[in-house]
Order: structure tokens, then C-alpha cells, then sequence
């Protein structure tokens, strides 16, 4: 804490008291070290992808190689600028919101049909890890009323990492229903899980469960971090429970009209 020291005057201009200042700077502190380990983070995050680019481009360079080998090369290069460019798009993102500066166009749309084009639109990552996924919609779903293009893009995050991380030949189950005031979104899977000890912090910027693994399969850590952002600015909310190698069910409750 911060203490300021004053020494005030009576009516004749004498020296009668001091005057003391305790300022509370907790919150400051917690702020700006929020802010420095965001600083390193970032730095951390893109220094990765721009080493392994420049190493890479240099050992083309600086030698020759048949065909084969420059197009491994090459492969990589494409792979470490496209994860960079999606870090920074990521991070643009969160910026937008956080700044009041994303353009939401607040519409009322069918909840269900939304989530069945999402699924539609990862069919091809479902096949290629061979899933059963299942989407069951209630007859009784009124219609929400929200930024569209902003809970699309929250169902393809979440439904992305459910197919993600669950090994080949699971099952992932959707569930579109409606409860008291709010439609909601329950994605169930078999997947790896989240250790108990992990759930409260999964929705910080650039925390991982495990960063090599999450790194690996091309996350940039700020996925979740933009879908609680979004919800929270459309007054609609997320859960989530888990268990290490049991699975992972997340609920998202959005407010109908």
C-alpha cells in the first residue's frame, strides 16, 4: 500500500495536525502483474513459431537439398507462420473485445439449427478421427437473442476441442434444450479430460493443461478465453466439469427473447 503524508494548518497559519493517505494499491499490483505476465506470454508465444521459421529459411539458404527434403522444410515454415498468424488474430480478438470495439449485431435465430451447421462444418475433422457424434434438439427451444456470429464462433471453439481432445473412435454427444429463461448448449464427451485442480484457471489467457500437447496440436491457449468473453458480453454464461480420462461436459446458457 501506498501511504501520503500532509501537514495542515489552523486559521493563524500554524502547523495544528498532519493529515495521513492509506491508499489500497492491491488491485494496481495484481493488474500490472497480469499485464507483464500477459506481455511475456505473448512474446513467449510468438518467439516459438519465429525461431523455428527463421531457422528453417536459413538452413534452406545456406545449403542444398533434393526436393523431398526442401518441401519438408517448407511444410514446416507454412505450419509455424500459420499458427503465428492465428495467435495473432486470436489476440486482435480479445483486444476488439476488451476495447468495446467488436460490432455485434444482436439478432433473434434458432439455437439448434445454428449448432447442427457447426457440426456440419467439422465433419470433416469428426471423420478423420472417426467420432460418433450425436446432436439431439427439444421440439420447445425458443428462439435466443444475440450476437449470432459471436455464440457460432463459441460453438465451433468448444466443439473443436471436444473433438480435439478425444482420441480416435470416441463419442461426443449435443444437447439443445431449454430451462427456466435460457436455451443451452451441453457438449458431453469420453475425451482425455481436465484435472480438478486446472478448471478454475482454464479460462485465463494462454493457460494450458498441458502446453506441449496443447502447442502440438495447434492451440494458442486463448481459445477459451474468447469464448467466455463473448458469452459474458451477450449476458450468457459457460460451465464446465471434467475428469481425467473420463471426459469433459461444458453447458452454455444463453438467454432466450
Amino acid at each position: 500500500m501506498n501511504i501520503f503524508f500532509a501537514s495542515f494548518k489552523d486559521e493563524k497559519d500554524i502547523p495544528s495536525g498532519i493529515l495521513v493517505v492509506i491508499q489500497d494499491i492491491t488491485e494496481h499490483v495484481k493488474l500490472d502483474n497480469m499485464r507483464k505476465e500477459f506481455v511475456a506470454d505473448v512474446s513467449h508465444e510468438l518467439k516459438t513459431p519465429i525461431t523455428s521459421i527463421m531457422g528453417y529459411a536459413d538452413t534452406l539458404l545456406e545449403s542444398e537439398y533434393d526436393k523431398d527434403m526442401q518441401e519438408k522444410f517448407l511444410n514446416v515454415i507454412s505450419q509455424e507462420a500459420r499458427r503465428m498468424a492465428k495467435l495473432v488474430t486470436d489476440l486482435l480478438t480479445l483486444s476488439r473485445y476488451d476495447t468495446n470495439k467488436v460490432k455485434k449485431e444482436i439478432t433473434e435465430f434458432d439455437l439448434g439449427e445454428l449448432v447442427k451447421n457447426c457440426q456440419e462444418k467439422l465433419q470433416l475433422e469428426i471423420n478423420k478421427k472417426h467420432h460418433e457424434v450425436e446432436c439431439f434438439v427439444t421440439a420447445n427451444v425458443p428462439p435466443v437473442k444475440a450476437d449470432k456470429d459471436g455464440i457460432e464462433r463459441v460453438v465451433l471453439n468448444i466443439l473443436t476441442n471436444s473433438i480435439k481432445y478425444t482420441p480416435e473412435n470416441g463419442k461426443i454427444k449435443i444437447y439443445v434444450g431449454f430451462v427456466y429463461n435460457d436455451a443451452y448448449i451441453k457438449v458431453i464427451d469420453n475425451g482425455i479430460g481436465i484435472p480438478e485442480e486446472d478448471l478454475n484457471r482454464i479460462f485465463e489467457r494462454f493457460y494450458r493443461v498441458d502446453k506441449a500437447r496443447t502447442r502440438q496440436m495447434g492451440g494458442t491457449g486463448l481459445g477459451l478465453s474468447i469464448a467466455k468473453e463473448i458469452l459474458d458480453q451477450n449476458n450468457s454464461s459457460i460451465d464446465i466439469k471434467s475428469k481425467v480420462g473420463e471426459g469433459t461436459e461444458i453447458v452454455i446458457r444463453i438467454p432466450t427473447k
